[in-house]
């Protein structure tokens, strides 16, 4: 007789609580809306679980209902896996293409997501309680184990300041179109800048080009829109530095 295999659920969820085999786990009015009202789903339907700690979890619904209900873990089925070191920056654009940016940086593999506030930046408001749960659905789709933070809005002068001590910065300059560049092979930690549709002043680049930390790179011949400019960028970086190796 051939075994049967388990198979993982489809149905993702991040949850804040501590998750092992045989935990509860109870269940927010939202979430049980989600599940119940919106998947249907029905005691003893099984959901995937994951934390940003404890790796992904089968669980099984034990109780279901319109504003709450339970979960209890079956097993592990995926160790918790952390992408690299790698902040992602940039200036925010038009709403459902910052929330592309956000969720494209998680699928590819960023820590941590920094809006930046630059001269020429669209936007000088953000909502990061929307972006975060943007981040939270992209992680949930994609199957990681990890939810990046997504924090609030940075002067990017004020970042640059206070810049903490180690940590290379790739920064994308439209200005380098056609030249090549090659990053430098190292272990630390990384972050990319993405600048903002009206590209960086005269001054930030300037200060840019005299950071010792900081690397300037092209992204091919032509000049690349803000969101396609960070997939582009990560992509690079993942495939010269990153876990893409």
């Amino acid at each position: 007789m051939v075994p049967s295999m388990t198979v993982t659920p489809k149905i993702r969820l991040f949850v804040e609580h501590p998750l092992a085999e045989e935990q509860q786990v109870t269940l927010s009015r939202e979430q049980a809306h989600y599940l119940f009202g919106v998947m249907r789903l029905t005691t003893g339907a099984q959901v995937a679980l994951f934390n940003g700690q404890d790796g992904e979890f089968r669980a099984e619904v034990v109780e279901a209902g319109k504003r709450g209900g339970m979960l209890v873990c079956l097993d592990q089925t995926a160790p918790q896996s952390m992408p690299p070191d790698l902040w992602l920056m940039f200036a925010p654009i038009k709403k459902a293409r910052t929330d592309f940016i956000v969720e494209k940086s998680v699928e590819m593999g960023a820590r941590r997501i920094l809006p930046v506030q630059t001269k020429f930046t669209n936007s000088e408001r953000i909502r990061q309680d929307r972006l975060q749960a943007h981040a939270t659905e992209a992680a949930e789709q994609c199957g990681a184990t990890f939810v990046p933070e997504v924090t609030d809005l940075h002067r990017l002068d004020r970042l640059l300041a206070d810049w903490p001590e180690g940590r290379q910065l790739m920064f994308c300059d439209e200005a380098q179109a056609g030249a090549h560049r090659r990053l430098p092979d190292t272990d630390a930690p990384w972050a990319i800048l993405i600048g903002p549709e009206g590209g960086f002043s005269d001054a930030e680049r300037a200060r840019l080009h005299a950071l010792p930390f900081a690397h300037a790179v092209a992204l091919g011949p032509r000049i690349l829109r803000a969101d396609t400019a960070a997939v582009a960028a990560l992509t690079l970086w993942q495939t010269t530095l990153g876990d893409w190796q």
